[in-house]
């Protein structure tokens, strides 16, 4: 068995190694490093993959989110709704830009936040709401929405783990992950989804107005070179970033194709092994797996035992967002959020990435049977 990898990204640059090369040198040649051309022409593309909303890239996906509540003239001491299992970032931003993260903890099924404890959350402070679609599928939209506009509150989805995720909902209307609420933001991290060789990210928004305002924001504020009329941050997607991610996004429906392929092995092979439990699907989302990710009895024993027979695996998130020193608030320690912090003990993510071979699959849920057995 040859090394397994918990994403293969050279596997992956090598079956489309010329079109990609071809996409580098075309930059290298034109010297137009910074706003070329294949940057609009990829955000023209994605755009109308996501269904034809604005697409303002930037520089990575934390800068997106920065940039989608600088957009919304968020002040500082607003309260801002975000779930207390996902990365730093979502809070990162909150808190750099004055804000007031208001945890919430998830489903224990889904991991996504928990519609049903997000009101008793909400204060005449509460400005916006952050749903996270984590691991690869849709938070609750209908219902965060219905939120949304009884408490006129602006919903910025984070689709960074989930970039091509449709949600329906229970009219059958289908919409993108991103596109439903007032903004989305995503990242091309690597090894996301869509990734790129470096860092970038993007806005999504089907309003004109805070389109053309977070395209200037992200650009020093201005609309016109040397005039600036608001305030803003340095946040641009390199050309070279933009000529990968452009012929990489003609491949991202097969790429989702290949990872619920390798969802759908490991489902099979693992679905009845006392002792784990394989992802929950919602009903109303597709799933994307940007990662798949167990509940695990003696998930650390787990993991070691994995390593030792070659297999790499990551835990998202060990230390919930409310125990972390930078993120402490008053009142809520441990036993604040039981769910995320069950989870934080149990939950284990398996490699899963588009150049998975059957062979790999089996040796990994061999070796889990092993475990379990042993």
């Amino acid at each position: 068995m040859h090394d397994i990898k918990m994403v293969d990204l050279q596997s992956q640059y090598l079956r489309i190694k010329e079109e990609i090369d071809g996409a580098i040198q075309h930059v290298l040649n034109s010297t137009a490093f910074i706003q070329g051309p294949q940057v609009n022409a990829f955000a023209q593309d994605l755009s109308r993959f996501i269904g034809g909303a604005h697409v303002i890239t930037c520089a990575n996906g934390t800068d997106a989110l920065q940039i989608a509540m600088m957009a919304l003239g968020l002040k500082p001491g607003d309260e801002i709704i975000v779930p207390v299992h996902t990365y730093v970032a979502t809070a990162e931003v909150i808190a750099l830009l004055g804000l007031i993260p208001v945890f919430v903890d998830v489903d224990k099924d889904a991991f996504n936040i928990d519609v049903n404890q997000m009101e008793s959350r909400i204060t005449p402070k509460t400005k916006a709401i952050v749903p996270v679609h984590l691991y690869g599928q849709c938070a609750d939209m209908e219902s965060i929405m219905k939120i949304a506009a009884t408490h006129n509150l602006y919903v910025i989805e984070d689709v960074a783990q989930a970039l091509g995720v449709e949600y329906t909902f229970s009219d059958g209307m289908k919409k993108k992950g991103g596109t439903i609420g007032t903004i989305g933001t995503t990242s091309f991290f690597p090894s996301k989804n869509l990734g790129c060789f470096g860092d970038g990210g993007a806005i999504f928004t089907n309003n004109d107005a805070l389109a053309e305002k977070m395209r200037m924001i992200s650009n020093h504020g201005q609309r016109v070179k040397y005039h600036h009329d608001l305030i803003g941050i340095n946040s641009r997607l390199d050309t070279l970033q933009a000529a990968i991610l452009k012929v990489k996004l003609n491949y991202l429906n097969e790429y989702e194709q290949k990872r619920n392929e390798a969802a759908a092995y490991y489902d099979n092979e693992l679905k009845d092994i006392s002792g784990i439990r394989i992802p929950y699907r919602v009903r109303n989302s597709t799933h994307v797996f940007h990662q798949y990710t167990l509940k695990a009895e003696r998930r650390d024993e787990l993991k070691k035992y994995l390593e030792s027979k070659g297999v790499p695996s990551m835990i998202y998130y060990p230390v919930p967002l409310h125990l972390q020193r930078a993120y402490t608030q008053k009142g809520f320690g441990e036993g604040s959020f039981p769910v995320t912090e069950q989870l934080s003990k149990e939950v284990i993510s398996l490699p899963i990435h588009t150049e998975m071979k059957e062979p790999e699959l089996g040796y990994i849920c061999q070796t889990i049977r092993d475990f379990y057995r042993g």
